[in-house]
């Protein structure tokens, strides 16, 4: 049976639109394709990068002392009056040499219970002897504060330590040296350091013949040591105009930037 030609011509038609959908679906496929690697409608940018180091020294400003109280005794309220005489004798001493209320932190306070282990009284007899139960007992209680001071005045920090040294302290930390406001000197290494940076990249740029562009990736990490601690045992009792200069030496701020340029 032949086919009329109203069918055949919708057939065409139809087969027409189909061809059509598909090629432009394989063309948009085609171009996303090609796009993503970088053949059309794409500008590969150039860099370089460089690194850069600014450091800025100072002699430090204030200097950090910590000192720890511990007193025991059979109670808990006689550990802690203990430990009060002491932290009285210290804080009037401190307020004597100079150092404000503000600056005198206790950082800790605690007791705890001392324990033995006691043994039991057993009577042994003509078939030995019975196991000895024993157990642990409170026999008392140990108190304990930790006190932080900040020396403003770092050329008294000597006589400061040697004085509390002879006031029954049972531990004494320090001197830490440190500055006490470091954010202007952190800004002033990192301006360095990105002086250092852009000037190594612009003698790399004159020796390549290229012209520098803007900066598409900044990064920075800093190198703010820490002084060390130095424990100090002060002898009790020692003599207070006896007290040895401590050197402060200087502190180091340093700032390490990679800065990445664009090239044209």
């Amino acid at each position: 049976m032949e086919i009329p030609n109203e069918y055949k011509k919708n057939i065409y038609l139809a087969l027409f639109v189909f061809l059509i959908i598909v090629s432009l679906y394989f063309a948009v496929k085609f171009l996303s394709e090609f796009k993503s690697y970088g053949m059309i409608g794409s500008k590969e940018v150039s860099t370089i990068t460089l690194s850069g180091h600014g450091e800025v020294n100072a002699v430090p400003d204030i200097a950090g002392v910590d000192f720890t109280i511990n007193k025991e005794a059979k109670t808990v309220k006689e550990a802690q009056s203990l430990v009060a005489e002491v932290e009285k004798k210290a804080l009037t001493f401190l307020k004597e040499a100079g150092v404000a209320d503000k600056d005198i932190k206790t950082s800790n306070a605690s007791f705890n219970p001392k324990y033995e282990y006691k043994y039991e009284k057993v009577v042994c007899n003509e078939f030995g002897c019975p196991p000895n139960n024993g157990k642990s007992v409170i026999v008392g209680y140990e108190a304990s504060e930790s006190i932080t001071v900040k020396v403003r005045n770092t050329d008294d920090v000597g006589k400061i330590m040697q004085g509390l040294g002879g006031l029954g302290v049972s531990n004494l930390y320090g001197p830490n040296f440190s500055i006490d406001n470091e954010d202007g000197l952190k800004a002033e290494a990192r301006k360095k350091a990105i002086d250092d940076a852009r000037e190594k990249a612009k003698i790399l740029a004159r020796d390549l013949g290229v012209k520098l562009g803007k900066i598409s990736s900044f990064n920075e990490s800093g190198n703010y040591p820490m002084p060390m601690y130095a424990k100090t045992m002060m002898a009790e009792g020692a003599a207070r105009d006896s007290a040895a200069v401590i050197p402060k030496g200087e502190n180091t701020i340093s700032s390490d930037v990679t800065i990445v340029y664009e090239i044209r």
